[in-house]
């Protein structure tokens, strides 16, 4: 089950911190995969590659509520913990760059803080996607940082990093985390 989180609304369609919702819409498109309500707060859209049956989900919770949407979706789909990829953005990595790894804590990501807090554990894969700038903004402007558009100048490098993005949480479901990480990580 492959995770995308963002937050919903039309108002947040293209900002920055949606990029886990972009990746998703991305997967479900290479899967040619529509989204659809699930039986809880979350969008869902499925379809398979290589004989594996992947999941998508967008939890309709807001960012910092993500953790209630992904149980459900987990409980839904029937899937383990340990086969859910959350696909998330991560402004101190920069533009472009995409980090995977099996583990960690949350980094001062407040989505994926939720998840881990409901999950119990920080033992849950995830692909990072930088959106960060050349010079990470203050503490007190990061949160408008995030919740605003890619400059112009940066469109062609975020719809590649989401390109690519989409191609490593379709590995992750496909291979596994040990090769989508060696593919994939690009920081």
């Amino acid at each position: 089950m492959i995770v995308g989180l963002g937050n919903p609304g039309a108002a947040y369609r293209h900002t920055r911190h949606n990029c886990g919702f972009m990746v998703a819409d991305a997967l479900a498109a290479l899967l040619g995969a529509a989204f659809r309500p699930g039986p809880g707060q979350f969008l869902r859209a499925a379809g398979r590659d290589a004989g594996v049956t992947i999941s998508v989900i967008k939890p309709l919770t807001f960012m910092n509520l993500s953790g209630e949407a992904v149980r459900e979706a987990l409980r839904w789909t029937g899937t383990d913990a340990a086969r859910a990829l959350i696909v998330l953005d991560d402004f101190h990595l920069p533009l472009g760059a995409l980090r995977m790894r099996g583990a960690g804590s949350d980094g001062g990501h407040n989505g994926l803080g939720s998840v881990i807090a409901v999950m119990g554990t920080e033992g849950i894969a995830r692909l990072r996607c930088g959106v960060g700038s050349a010079a990470l903004p203050p503490k007190e402007e990061r949160r408008s940082f995030v919740l605003s558009p890619f400059a112009a100048a940066e469109a062609a490098a975020a719809g590649a990093m989401v390109r690519r993005g989409a191609e490593a949480a379709r590995a992750f479901a496909v291979d596994g985390l040990q090769q989508a990480m060696s593919r994939y990580n690009t920081t």
